[in-house]
């Protein structure tokens, strides 16, 4: 499989389904997307994950979302969208990236920390808030937002 990795600037069909996996509203996504640096993988035609970075502040890079289609993941694709992450802060001499997943999502959780991202904090109820619906993520009810955080300052 030859997998490119890419930037884009228009925000496809397809690009949207991966991106409603992570975030489940259109209208929450079209908010960040205009600011964002927007990244795809495709394994020749096909897109089979993105990535959103934006600059929170001259010093802070936000993983907004990260998405691997269902059935490629566990290949390797979302660990190669992160060191993509990883390459940009250090060209932009970013001091820290900051990324939030729900709580119950354990397999994001081990990748990020895999990554060296540590907890920063926990929003309890941030979901039940967020969405009118209840989300089911590895069939438990998702209700907490955890915010991680990597250091990409080597301090002594």
């Amino acid at each position: 499989m030859e997998l490119i990795i890419e930037q884009f600037s228009k925000c496809t069909v397809r690009h949207y389904e991966l991106l409603l996996e992570a975030k489940p509203s259109k209208s929450m996504i079209d908010l960040y997307l205009p600011q964002s640096h927007c990244v795809e993988a495709k394994d020749g035609i096909r897109i089979i994950g993105v990535i959103i970075l934006k600059l929170k502040e001259p010093n802070i890079l936000e993983i907004v979302s990260i998405a691997v289609k269902e059935d490629i993941r566990g290949n390797g694709i979302g660990s190669l969208l992160i060191e993509y992450a990883l390459e940009f802060a250090e060209n932009y001499g970013v001091n820290s990236i900051e990324i939030s997943v729900g709580s119950t999502n354990f397999k994001a959780l081990y990748l990020y920390q895999k990554y060296g991202f540590r907890m920063k904090y926990i929003v309890r109820d941030f979901f039940t808030k967020q969405y009118d619906q209840k989300i089911m993520y590895n069939n438990i009810e998702l209700k907490d937002l955890v915010r991680l955080e990597k250091n990409c300052v080597e301090t002594h």
